[in-house]
């Protein structure tokens, strides 16, 4: 039974299993189902659960004859062709309820389902996943801003297969939102006439129905500009032509083009919102979808780590495995440490969206600057670790990592660049610095993000600041944090050498708020030492979110890397690398060196039992070699069983 006959037959789904006429799942087999209404997930930690089912029902991506087969979408980049076949597939699969608020209609009742949902596409294919998930992105203003009628009729279109684009930005002004001049202008029934071009817009081609962000005032500034959701059927013929696609460096098969208007007529029903709100729409908008592009980086992070342990297990150097070479174990084990902090940071800023929502307008820019760049530096190191095998298209991994490494480096430019990113951080100097000396959090809505066993409460985007006035909870977090892993130090729980690194942490996260505190804005010429803090203040946030999400959650995971504290000191060592480079004790480059070593079984493990590089038990798609392919070296340690 193909994916087409299980859905269009409304029977239940067993992926890697069987079912009967009523949908009973056979002896023995997974409990993972999938549903005319999504996913329904085993037990565990849901929203892993749930992608992992999902990734389980698009099959083995080493398939020949299944459209996630690497070398088909090699074919597809040099080609530069639109990956329609596994785009269907992830509509067949019901991606696109999930795109959709469940008040809305849709299946989406927490982002961090939807958060890990992109994250298995993610990791197999970034042109594929952000071809996709564009469709969310154009829904999102409409659930931030639109009217009952609005949200209930785009979650039908959405949820029916519609793709949906988001036009913001323009040929001449790119991401500055308050220079654009396409106008919507009001006509004498009501409605508006739109004239100019979106460019560089996911999708413009090929979608249903389109966002565009128009001038409605004449003289523009902040309440001049308004957000209006066209649906392309309607528009008369020739008052708007698609503009040629542009060449990309990487996701060279994703439709990145334009659209131009010329007097287009819309009626007034598709005004979102109230006249001249549409930058305050877009601006909330975006603490949305900046968190769900770290989606995209783990993702891209595991796929990229994924192949160069498997090289790393099966390529000889020097008469032995390039594993069993300490430097190149250590290479692996670092990526690691840096993939499992920007996991940590993600979950906490997931379940953040729905308990500290009124903090987003720090917690987005921070997850949206320091995941992509993150996982930039894990790709540029693993090409290091692959050598001249990273640049081949063709002969090795069927041009995988070539492709990865060149697709990556548009996520940290979507919905705003690093620079972007940074600069909303500086803009909230004052109050961070504030919240941060007064240890002020929101303990409980702090508490219920990070304990992973709790159910989010509804996500209510009428909570969405455009600045956080109380400060940021997760940073200000860390003080109490490193108290309390002294305490567990000095009870025997953890070794005195974590409670250590997240005390040397919180003397720099100190100092570094008290240089914030000093900070002067200025409208212009922000000054380049200020993007550095702000890119200091991210490494502190996530340090402060590793220790919260290992504090609420090491009673109910005890083995693994979660024993000790271990994977826990192994990203604290790392983020304290860089932040405070020479300035550790003598004594202590060593126990980095052996804490990272102590990681490598723990990765070899995910790595040969097919599960993502994660916290948590995550088991992706098995692949029918499986139990041949090489599982470590004699040199690398075993992990021990519990007694």
């Amino acid at each position: 039974m193909d994916s087409d006959e299980a859905v269009d037959s409304g029977r239940t789904v067993v992926p890697g299993g069987g079912v009967d006429a009523e949908g009973h799942v056979g002896p023995g087999e997974s409990h993972d189902v999938v549903t005319r209404e999504g996913v329904r997930p085993a037990p565990g930690y849901p929203p892993y659960a749930l992608a992992g089912a999902f990734d389980r029902e698009l099959g083995d991506p080493d398939r020949t004859d299944l459209p996630f087969y690497p070398g088909r979408l090699r074919e597809l980049d040099a080609a530069e062709d639109f990956p329609a076949d596994q785009v269907r597939l992830l509509d067949v699969a019901g991606l696109p309820a999930y795109y959709v608020p469940a008040r809305h209609g849709g299946a989406l009742r927490s982002y961090e389902d939807l958060l890990h949902l992109v994250r298995v596409v993610a990791r197999r294919d970034l042109t594929v996943a952000i071809a996709h998930t564009k469709t969310y992105l154009g829904a999102v203003s409409t659930w931030v801003g639109g009217s009952a009628e609005q949200t209930r009729a785009l979650g039908e279109r959405v949820t029916a297969g519609a793709v949906v684009s988001w036009g913001l930005t323009e040929r001449e002004h790119g991401s500055d939102l308050l220079s654009g001049t396409l106008t919507a202008t009001r006509t004498p029934d009501g409605g508006y006439r739109l004239d100019g071009e979106k460019w560089l817009i996911n999708n413009a081609t090929r979608c249903d129905l389109i966002c565009v962000l128009a001038r409605t005032e004449p003289a523009g500034g902040t309440r001049g500009y308004s957000l209006l959701l066209v649906d392309r059927s309607t528009l008369a013929d020739g008052t708007h032509t698609p503009l040629p696609a542009a060449r990309t460096h990487g996701i060279r098969g994703a439709d990145i083009s334009g659209l131009s208007f010329t007097g287009a007529r819309v009626p007034a029903a598709a005004l979102l919102g109230a006249e001249g709100s549409g930058i305050e729409t877009v601006l909330r908008s975006l603490q949305i979808t900046r968190t769900l592009c770290a989606s995209l980086s783990l993702g891209a992070g595991d796929h990229a780590l994924r192949i160069a342990t498997g090289f790393g297990l099966e390529h000889r150097l020097y008469g032995k495995h390039l594993i069993d070479l300490p430097q190149a174990r250590r290479s692996l084990t670092e990526a690691y440490a840096d993939l499992l902090t920007a996991e940590a940071v993600t979950l906490l800023a997931a379940r953040g969206m729905h308990t500290l929502t009124e903090e987003m307008s720090v917690t987005s820019p921070t997850l949206k600057y320091l995941v992509p760049a993150t996982v930039d530096q894990l790709i540029t190191d693993m090409g290091q670790f692959l050598g001249a095998r990273s640049f081949l298209s063709e002969d090795f991994a069927h041009g995988a990592f070539a492709k990865l490494e060149r697709d990556h480096r548009i996520v940290g430019i979507f919905d705003g660049n690093s620079l972007v990113n940074l600069n909303a951080l500086i803009n909230q100097f004052g109050s961070l610095a504030r919240g941060y000396r007064a240890g002020r959090t929101e303990a409980e809505a702090l508490a219920a993000a990070a304990d992973l066993a709790l159910p989010v409460p509804e996500f209510d985007p009428v909570r969405l600041e455009l600045t956080s006035r109380g400060g940021n909870s997760v940073t200000a977090s860390l003080p109490a944090g490193a108290d309390a892993l002294r305490a567990l130090a000095d009870a025997g729980v953890v070794p005195a050498s974590l409670a250590d690194r997240a005390a040397r942490l919180r003397e720099v996260a100190d100092e570094t708020h008290e240089r914030m505190a000093a900070h002067r804005p200025t409208p212009r010429d922000v000054p380049a030492d200020a993007f550095d803090l702000a890119h200091r203040y991210t490494l502190c946030a996530a340090a402060a979110a590793c220790v919260q999400i290992y504090l609420h959650n090491r009673a109910a995971h005890t083995e693994g890397a979660w024993r000790d504290g271990l994977w826990l000191e192994a990203c604290l060592a790392r983020l304290a690398a860089r932040l405070a480079p020479g300035r550790l004790p003598a004594g202590d480059a060593g126990d980095e060196e052996a804490v990272l070593d102590d990681l490598l079984p723990h990765l070899l493990d995910q790595h040969a039992g097919g599960h993502m590089f994660s916290l948590l038990p995550f088991p992706l798609a098995p692949s029918p070699d499986h139990a041949d392919r090489p599982v470590r070296s004699a040199a690398v340690p075993q992990l021990q069983e519990t007694p």
